[in-house]
């Protein structure tokens, strides 16, 4: 199976990530902020990937570092358990809709991190939730996680169901990119024969 731990501490946040990427979606996720935790949790349902995330924070400033060392260590987990990629699909793309809102998400497992965030919101919070750490938490996972992914709303009104339709999106867009493609025969898919 493809797992990996990360544990990092830092004076603002003491965080312990396990992914398994050929899992059940089965999650245990405490990071102190509400909206997270279920954001994580559809992430690990929709990816079929188990997941446990504590994190601890600084969170009598504000959620900001907690949110974004989250992504910093659930991408190198996710870095890690991947491996050499060998026999990856590598590629995946998708269009998730959640009620009104409609999100594309196209990822490329390339080791070479960018992220294009086309998202707005037109509120500055999701209950106590600041809708910008959105991006700075899928800034921070694809940084860490060595992804090229475009994220990118088309159309929506509700900032629950554009954030939601982000998250979601990437689960399943990512559940797509690390299948194991039987044709590849264990190969690197990249004809540089390393990614």
């Amino acid at each position: 199976m493809r797992s990996a731990t990360i544990t990092r501490k830092t004076a603002e946040t003491d965080i312990a990530v396990t992914v398994a990427l050929d899992g059940t979606g089965r999650s245990t996720i405490a990071t102190g902020i509400g909206f997270l935790d279920h954001m994580l949790d559809l992430l690990a349902r929709h990816a079929l990937f188990d997941l446990d995330v504590k994190v601890d924070g600084d969170l009598h400033i504000d959620q900001h570092h907690s949110a974004e060392d989250c992504g910093i260590a659930l991408g190198q987990a996710f870095a890690k358990a991947l491996g050499d990629k060998r026999g990856v699909t590598r590629y995946a793309d998708i269009h998730l809709p959640m009620d009104e809102a409609l999100t594309r998400v196209c990822v490329d497992i390339s080791g070479r991190p960018f992220l294009v965030f086309r998202t707005t919101f037109r509120v500055e919070k999701i209950g106590q939730f600041d809708t910008e750490l959105v991006r700075e938490w899928f800034q921070a996972f694809a940084m860490n996680a060595g992804l090229t992914l475009h994220v990118e709303t088309l159309y929506g009104d509700n900032a629950h169901h554009i954030a939601e339709s982000c998250f979601k999106g990437l689960a399943r867009a990512l559940r797509k990119a690390v299948a194991i493609d039987p044709r590849e025969e264990g190969r690197v898919p990249s004809t540089k024969g390393s990614l």
